[in-house]
């Protein structure tokens, strides 16, 4: 055995949950995303969707799959957390997303894989279950998000001032005034500026609003306008939000209702927090009437985030009900 497999197999045996496999993919238009592979050969195929767009895989991420059951892939999206180059937006599309998960399942040699993922992630696994119904066991989706401009008026121009006022005053204070009557659209042209001085305010802002609004019970409910302005590091999601979501998320309108249907004879759980505000359980109903073989799981007392009280149990537990179900159906 060479020295770097023993050290591998040492980890594995330590940790469960350290990854089996771990590389850079060469998936074209100079992209390398990363890859990581969990649990055992011969498990219930599966992959993870990371949320954002742009936010990346996490470690804990891995611990969502019983490494007894699954074989389960992580990755990090084109611009996205490990993957290379760093918050590139060149040839970053859904469709370009689409196609990188068609490759990597080719590459572990997958028939089929339950398809998992939350609020950006959502979006990502219906629109390539849709696009690859038969190459989908089940989904697991966390807090239906459609990547409807509608969902993000909602969110930040009416949930927003309704429950968080000074919030919403404090969000509106770094656009101009003459800027403010469509500060989405303010705000994604600032984020994607060239300037320092312009962007960085506006990506501190988008970021820690958004996280306020993510949370049931968040650890503060303003913005630190004086921090705003400082020279720390940026955080990196709001760059490919802004360039995704002026875009409409690289889809037709409506896309993700209107072709519900390709959903048919695919088995779904939607976790679901009562109090989410930026993805509510209005939307993750609208696609349970139109996908009758999905179930809606409700989480209550919480939010949007992934560690509200209750909502990763919650999808963990729903991950192992679908790859019962998975189980079950192939005997």
């Amino acid at each position: 055995m060479a020295p770097d497999a023993e050290a591998g197999q040492v980890s594995r045996r330590s940790d469960p949950f350290a990854p089996l496999t771990s590389e850079h993919l060469a998936v074209g238009d100079g992209h390398e995303i990363y890859v990581e592979s969990v649990g055992r050969t011969g498990g219930i195929a599966a992959v993870y969707l990371h949320g954002g767009p742009g936010s990346g895989g996490q470690p804990d991420h891995r611990r969502l799959f019983d490494p007894e059951r699954f074989h389960a892939v992580l990755f990090d999206q084109r611009g996205a957390g490990r993957s290379l180059p760093k918050r590139s937006r060149e040839n970053n599309t859904l469709p370009h997303l689409i196609a990188d998960m068609e490759m990597i399942r080719e590459k572990f040699g997958f028939e089929r894989w339950m398809v998992v993922g939350g609020s950006w992630g959502a979006t990502l696994a219906l629109a390539y279950a849709q696009a690859h119904p038969h190459r989908v066991s089940g989904l697991v989706l966390r807090a239906t998000f459609l990547g409807t401009r509608a969902e993000l008026e909602s969110a930040f121009r009416g949930v927003l001032p309704l429950l968080y006022p000074a919030l919403s005053d404090d969000f509106l204070s770094i656009l101009p005034a003459k800027e403010r009557g469509k500060p989405l659209d303010a705000y994604w042209r600032r984020i994607l500026d060239t300037d320092p001085s312009v962007y960085g305010p506006a990506v501190r802002a988008w970021h820690d609003t958004e996280r306020i609004l993510s949370e049931h019970a968040p650890g503060r409910v303003r913005l630190d306008l004086t921090s705003l302005q400082s020279g720390s590091a940026l955080p990196t999601s709001p760059f490919m939000e802004a360039y995704y979501f002026q875009n409409d998320c690289f889809m037709r309108p409506d896309q993700l209702m209107t072709e519900a249907g390709r959903l048919a004879g695919i088995p779904g759980i939607i976790v679901q927090g009562r109090y989410d505000l930026l993805c509510p359980p209005a939307t993750s109903h609208a696609l349970h009437a139109a996908w009758p073989e999905s179930e809606i799981r409700m989480v209550e007392g919480a939010g949007h985030t992934l560690y509200d009280p209750g909502v990763r149990d919650a999808v963990m537990k729903a991950i192992a009900d679908m790859a019962s179900s998975i189980t079950k159906q192939e005997i």
